[in-house]
This record gives C-alpha cells, structure tokens and sequence, in this order.
C-alpha cells in the first residue's frame, strides 16, 4: 500500500452493512487484488439515510453505520489486509429533512441570525426578513393552520429537568423548534394561537409549490431537504472538517473523495485549504512527520468532452466518468447511428437535436425547479446594471444564459470563453434578450469587484452545475432514447461512437495529464450498470433488427410516447436476468422514475395516473405477453454483451488512472439507477467463486459471471503486485481482415487486448488473419496460461477462450 491508491473498491456502507460489515470482506478485497477500499459517505446522516449523502453532523461517524469505534476496527482490519483507506465527503450541503437531527440547522432555526451557526448555511437572511424560509406544506400556511395540521407545544420537560430548551411545532413528521420565550403554556392547534406563535418564529412556512418565490437558502441541486453550508468561511471550514481531520491525524484514512465540489464558492481555494489541514493533521500525529506527502484527494468534478480538470486545483484527479465515456464508445459500432437515429426520428415524429434538446430542458429547470437560485442571482446584480435592466429581463437572460451554459462551471477568471460561448448561444436562441445579455456578459467575466459584481459571478457559477444536472443528466436523459447506453454522466450522448485511435489518444493524455485519478465504470450514481450499457451497446450492430423487435414489442404494449418507450424496452432487455425473481419490481420502479424524470407524460410533482398505468402495464407486459419476444432478443445480444463487459473491465482496470471497482461489479451487474444499483452484495458467492478460480477453474464466459471474476482479479492482482510493468502507455497495432475488431495496448510490460464489435466479428467468420503486432519474447496471458511468441500473434491463438488477453512477458 503506498500513498497513492493502485485501485479502488467502493463500498456503499450503510446500517445494513455496517464498518463491522464493510470490514469482514477487507480480506476478500485482499485476496480480489484490490488495493484501497473506497468507503460511501460515513459522517452522521439522517435517520434511514441509505447513501449517506444527507450529513446532519460532521463532527462523528455515523452511530449507525458502526459510529467511531466501528471506524476504528474497519480501520484496523483494512491495514492488517494490506489495504489503504479512501473516503468520500460532502462538505458542499448538509441534510435538514429532520431538523431536530442536525444541530446547527436546528439551532438556527431556534435562533435565527443570533445563532452561532448562522454563518454556516447559505441564507439569504435579507430576502427572508431575518427568517428562514421553509416551503414544505401541502397547502398555503393559512390553509393548513385552520385544518388543525400544525399544533404548538411547550418544551417536553422544565430545563430544571434538563429537558428541551425549546418549544417545538410539529407538521406530521416535522418537527421546528420554537424560538426562546415564544412557546405556548400547553399544546394546542388553536388556528389562532399557532398563527400568534409562528409569526414570531426565525423561519417561515410556505406551500411548496411556492418553493421558486420563497426559497432563501442556498440546496444542493434542487433537493431542498439538503442545504448547501459556507465551507468557504474558515470557522465554518474547521468546524465542518474536524472528524474527517480527526481521522488523518490519529492514521484511520488515507485519502478522500470530494462530493460536487462545483456546488461551493471557491472550489480551488477548498482544495488547497482542505491540502493544508491534512498534511498539518498528519504531521501532529502519532507516526506523522514534518514535510509529508499531501494525502490522496479526488474529486467529483462532473467534465464535459474535450473539458479539461482544473490544473491549479490540488487533487490527483476526477472520480473517473470521463474515462467510462470513452471506453463505452471505442465498443459500439459507428455504422449503427443512422438506423438507430432513423428509428429514433420514427418514434418522435422529428429528428432530434440534441444540443437543442438540452437547451430546452436546461431552461425548463432554470424556470421552475431552479427559479429559486435565479432570482437569488437577480437580487445580487450589481448596482452598476439595475438601472440598465428590469429584474424580468434580467432574470430572462440569466436563465437563457445558464441554460447555454456548455460545461458544469468554470471558474473565472479561467474559463471566460465559457461564458463568451453562453453569451453567444444564448443570443442566437433569443435575439430578442441581446441587449441584457450584453450588460450582463461582461459584468459575468469581470469576477470580482467593489460594486459587488464578485458575489454576482459567484452565485451564476454555483448554478450552471444544478442547470446541468437536473436539465441534462436527469431530464434529456431520459427523454433522448437513441441508444440508451450512451446517456451517462459526463458523456454526450449525441457523440455515438469513438474509434480505437481516439481512445487511444484519450487514454495516452490521461496518463500523462492525470496517472492517479480515479477510473470509473459503474459507480452509486451511474444511470446503468456497466454491464447493462455493455449489453445495450450491441443493439448498434443490428439497428434494423431492433427497429423490427421494437415495433412487436409496441404492438403489445406502449405508453403512448414513442422515445419513452424505446428507453423502457431498453431497459428491460438491458437488464433482463431470468433468475432474479423481483426484476419486475426492479423493473416497475425504474419505469415510474424514468417516466417522471422525463416530464413528457407524468412528472414528480403532478403524477398522472392514466399515463402512469401505461407505464407500469409495460412493464409487466415483459413477464407476459411480451416474455418470448423478450428473451429471444436477449438470447440474441447476450454473448456479444458479455463480451463487451469484459473488454470494458480490461480496457479500465489496465488502462491509465486508478480502476475503482463498484461493489459487486467483480460479477455481472445488469443494475439500473438509484436505487437499483444500491442493492446488497453477496459476498459469500465471490467469495467461493474466486476460490474455484484460484484452484484452477477455466470458467466460461456464461450468465455466472465467473470468467469476469477471472478477469479482474487476474487484472487487480497484476496491478498491485507488478506496478512496474503499468510504466506507460503504448498502442499496439493490428493488422489482418478483422483489425477493427480489436483493441489492443503496451502499458509497459502487460499488454491489454480486447474485442470490439463482437457481432460484426462473428458476421465476418472471426479473426481469420487478423494479428496483434507484439514486442519481441514470449507472452503468457494471465487468464489462461498460453503462451505465445511475440512478433505478429494470431489472435485467433491469442483470443481462442476468451474475448480479452492480459499478457505478461515470461521469456526475453
């Protein structure tokens, strides 16, 4: 174990599988060949918080997750395996949906501006009239109040007692605390004693439709249960880190993974701040020493293609999506875009723009569930442009800006052609805003300034990345059904396919640019499993045959919405596994949330029943009249999908950067999104399985999923155990009738070869003459023990079991 990670395994810890839990397969994660585990957020979190992303308190380790002492004993267990420690953080929002859990929200609540906390959470105090503004009810407050929904209580016990200080108001589930001196003598839900108690409260309620004109804090995304906190404060800073210190200084953690870093107000200054803190805290403890390493810190920075990582910004890399982009492409067939895109028109009635598509979305979100950060960035105009702009145009104009918006953020004054490039979109889509686009622009570029300009510009970059995300990754996603594989994070889906000379060139930048950032496939956030796009991506070698297979499909059940129902039959033909007795229920949830992400028919906030029941009749028309035309087709792509996932796994665990393996993904997973991909993993079964393997077992490529197990345990081990043959990065060409079929590359002493294209191949009647050109010496593949001479080697010999070679030099 070194200070830098060689690869991950996430573990998504929870009080199902606890830090005991996590901490009884470190040896299965030894024996895998894994090298850090990567452990899910682990900081107190909201009650029933199963990803662990809603922090209600910084300051400990989750009790229910194991709390400190569980911590120390995975801790433990990890280093008597060998294995280094990464951990993901949110120091971006914090979780208010129970606000008696978290207490700095409840303190400000309590005590409104006075509080000590009160610096700590992005509050428009101003706008709310000195209160926090609250829009959760189900109705308008006057409404609820006179149906007796909201009653008032003392506190439940004297502070003689040492009971509660505050009084509390409690709105079913919800609970506030009352602000000192305002409780009632006893509890009531009189409409005019509560009325009298709440007006003297630091927050206020509201409808929650209502939420775009009254929001006052600062969430992440559009999820109001999660309130974003000012990391860049040093108070707020030190008092929010000071576990996660805790666990460098006393040597229980090695590194960190930063969640949505483009949420906060200086993502550069927190990386070095949070540098700093690290290397002090290991320095004074028990085993650290001056001058020490700054420990391993990647983040969760969301690049567009050809974007590139912030160079300045104190981190070894991103978490991995922009590597899982290109290695899914370099795997499907460009000669597949024009029937898929031909059948993607049929359905929609028009050829769709994607670009276009997104600027639609973006600005839906920028109108609704965003309105709430647009005006916020209205109210911070600088002086120098109100009198030049109504807030209408200005808040038009912003919006229309956000949604041309082509990247996550940038981050000025690095980044300014970004928001020239908006400028110029925004203007071409609304000739009519050009005017306040040019006032808004350059006050945009100047970044900082003395008429308040710097807080304008910051506000407009804290929100380009929700415009993106909500209008991209969770709208257009869901509505542009072309080839659903392609619609992941941080990709474009309108970029069908990459050739192997492009993957090339992207994996040779990587390792020269980033060696240690992280390498992903599947993570808790990816929209499909890596084996499921895997599976999807053959669909690209037979457009006309999936055009004909869907309309038989249609026939038999259909929502009405032609893209909706591609991505639907996708999905379940992307994930169908016979075996699995809840893949309906899997299945039917996973419908309901496509359907509504997607807003065509239905959507979150205003479900529709009649369009839903389409939806969910799809579905199990899968499990009926639909079932044979279903496993047909699945019979059909299934090797090919196998094969795909296991030349994705290659090129990523032997490619440049550092392969993090999703748990569980060592088998097939055929998941979906969140929370699909979430499940438990049985790790008894790998556990046995792998213990075949290394007795000897050839498995084959088949529905167990061995020969991927086989695969990345082959890959993990060499990487850990044989660092210095992954020294560099070298193309190895093919040649023969079937070259473009394989992939192949030198990482300095362990060559990677991998099928693409697996239908194509067999249409061709296989690899024929088709060779990989080797260095001199004899190879030995690490999956089956053949060797072979170097020079011009048949892959027909070299790929005769599997679809995937790892080769090591055994003789000169």
């Amino acid at each position: 174990m070194g200070d830098k990670p060689v690869s991950t395994y996430r573990l998504q810890v929870r009080a199902e599988f606890d830090l005991d839990a996590a901490a009884s397969v470190t040896d299965y994660l030894r024996d895998l060949g894994v090298d850090w585990a990567y452990l899910a957020p682990i900081l107190q979190a909201s009650e029933g918080s199963a990803h662990g992303y809603g922090v209600v308190d910084p300051t400990k380790v989750d009790e229910a997750r194991g709390g400190a002492a569980g911590l120390a004993r995975f801790s433990a267990a990890a280093r008597d395996a060998g294995l280094g420690i990464l951990v993901d953080i949110v120091p971006n929002h914090q979780g208010v949906v129970a606000p008696e859990q978290n207490p700095w929200w409840w303190d400000v609540l309590a005590r409104g501006e006075a509080s000590v906390h009160a610096a700590s959470f992005d509050i428009d105090w101003a706008y709310g009239g000195g209160r926090v503004r609250l829009p959760i009810l189900g109705g308008e407050p006057d409404d609820v109040i006179a149906a007796g929904e909201i009653s008032v209580a003392p506190p439940a016990r004297s502070n003689e007692g040492g009971g509660d200080e505050f009084g509390t108001a409690r709105y079913y589930d919800l609970t506030l605390p009352l602000a000192p001196g305002t409780a009632p003598l006893h509890e009531t839900t009189d409409a005019a004693a509560v009325r009298d108690v709440l007006a003297r409260q630091h927050w206020e309620l509201g409808f929650w439709r209502r939420s775009p004109e009254l929001l006052n804090y600062r969430r992440f995304f559009t999820v109001t249960s999660l309130a974003g906190v000012r990391v860049e404060l040093p108070d707020v800073f030190d008092a929010s880190h000071v576990e996660v210190i805790r666990w460098f200084r006393e040597g229980l953690v090695d590194g960190l993974r930063i969640d949505h870093p483009d949420g906060l107000a200086d993502p550069g200054g927190y990386l070095d701040r949070l540098g700093d803190a690290l290397v002090a805290a290991q320095a004074s403890g028990a085993a650290g020493a001056a001058g020490a390493a700054r420990p391993y810190v990647v983040v969760e920075k969301i690049l567009e293609p050809g974007e590139q990582l912030p160079g300045w910004w104190a981190t070894e890399g991103t978490t991995g999506y922009d590597a899982l982009g290109g290695i899914d492409r370099v795997l499907v067939d460009p000669a597949g875009e024009p029937g898929l895109t031909d059948l993607d028109t049929e359905l929609r009635g028009e050829r769709a723009d994607w670009h276009a598509m997104t600027a639609g979305t973006k600005r839906d979100i920028a109108d609704t569930s965003q309105a709430a950060e647009v005006g916020r960035i209205v109210r911070n105009l600088p002086a120098s442009a109100q009198g030049a702009l109504t807030a209408d145009a200005a808040r038009d104009a912003i919006a229309e800006l956000l949604a041309a918006f082509a990247v996550y953020r940038a981050y000025l004054p690095a980044g300014a052609e970004h928001v020239t490039a908006a400028a110029q979109a925004a203007r071409a889509r609304r000739p009519d805003l050009a005017d306040a686009i040019a006032v808004l622009t350059p006050l945009l570029l100047e970044g900082s300034g003395s008429d308040g300009s710097g807080e304008f510009t910051r506000r407009f970059m804290q929100t380009t990345g929700p415009v993106m995300a909500k209008g991209v990754e969770d709208r257009a996603f869901y509505r542009y059904s072309r080839l659903t594989s392609l619609n992941e994070v941080g990709a474009d889906p309108g970029q069908f396919a990459l050739s192997v000379a492009g993957l090339h060139d992207a994996l040779a930048r990587r390792a020269a640019s980033w060696p240690h950032a992280l390498t992903a496939l599947t993570t808790h956030d990816t929209k499909r499993s890596e084996d499921t796009r895997a599976r999807l991506a053959v669909l690209a070698e037979m457009p006309a045959r999936w055009t004909a297979v869907l309309a038989q499909l249609r026939e038999i059940a259909s929502t009405g919405d032609g893209p909706l129902d591609n991505l639907l039959w996708q999905a379940i033909i992307g994930a169908w596994a016979p075996d699995d007795a809840g893949l309906e229920e899997r299945l039917q949830g996973y419908a309901e949330k496509a359907a509504r992400e997607g807003g065509v028919g239905t959507t979150w906030e205003d479900p529709d029943e009649a369009f839903e029941g389409r939806v969910h009749a799809l579905v199990s028309s899968a499990f009926g009249a639909a079932r044979g035309i279903v496993d047909d087709i699945v019979r059909e792509i299934a090797d090919a999908g196998w094969s795909n996932g296991l030349a994705a796994k290659l090129l990523q665990i032997t490619g440049p950067g550092v392969p993090d393996v999703y748990q569980g993904t060592e088998l097939w997973d055929l998941s979906l999104v969140d929370p699909d991909n979430r499940r438990p993993v049985d790790y008894a079964a790998r556990r046995t399985l792998l213990a075949r393997i290394d007795d000897g077992w050839q498995p084959p490529v088949d529905a167990s999923g061995a020969a991927k197990l086989l695969l990345v345990s082959r890959a993990l081990r060499l990487r850990r155990d044989r660092p210095d043959l992954f020294t560099r990065y070298t193309p190895l060409e093919t040649a023969g009738s079937a070259s473009e079929h394989a992939i192949a590359f030198d990482r300095g002493g362990a060559v990677a070869i991998a099928t693409r294209l697996p239908l194509g191949l067999v249409g061709r009647g296989n690899w024929g003459d088709t060779v990989v050109m080797l260095p001199a010496g004899t190879w030995r593949d690490e999956l089956t023990g053949r060797e072979v001479a170097g020079g011009a080697a048949r892959l027909a010999e070299v790929l005769a079991d599997y679809p995937v070679a790892l080769l090591v030099r055994s003789a000169p």
